[in-house]
């Protein structure tokens, strides 16, 4: 999962800086989330994973539900820019997203919502999206006890004809 957002910081470092590898990357993660609304998602969430939470001591924004500078991190990431890949329908790459960021911050989520979102990754990756009405049936049958396995054949078989 994590590769997801480091490509997109190898790919700013190298845009911004000509290198994947740069002096002081933890400096240059402070200026993005100094203001995360001119970056990419991807590029925001790398930073935020290379700064440290003065409180819990964890990745800042990944922090446990109610550490006060992860909360407010994990609030300002969803300012960065968000543009859908070529080739994907509208809504794809915010669905990415979402999907990642509960599954790298599962705290205060419930276990079915983590299970589904990072069941969903995979085919949000190649690009497809579920319409309304699939992703209210896969939500409710998490919410009726269905296995992870029940949940993983409806989600693969449903989403792909979405």
């Amino acid at each position: 999962m994590d590769e997801i957002v480091e490509g997109g910081w190898r790919e700013f470092l190298e845009h911004e800086f000509g290198t994947s590898e740069p002096p002081d990357e933890r400096l240059i993660a402070e200026m993005v989330v100094d203001e995360p609304d001119k970056h990419p998602w991807r590029v925001v969430d790398a930073a935020y994973d290379r700064l440290s939470c003065a409180e819990c001591g964890g990745k800042l924004s990944r922090g446990p539900a109610g550490c006060g500078p992860c909360d407010l991190a994990n609030g300002f990431r969803y300012t960065a820019i968000e543009v859908d890949r070529p080739g994907v329908p509208p809504g794809n790459e915010h669905s990415l997203r979402v999907n990642l960021a509960v599954t790298r911050r599962p705290s205060g989520v419930s276990e079915s919502e983590v299970l589904l979102r990072r069941l969903s990754l995979p085919l949000l990756l190649d690009g497809h999206l579920p319409t309304r009405g699939t992703a209210h049936a896969t939500k409710a049958m998490a919410r009726a006890g269905a296995t992870e396995a029940e949940l993983a054949a409806f989600v693969y078989s449903e989403w792909r004809n979405a």
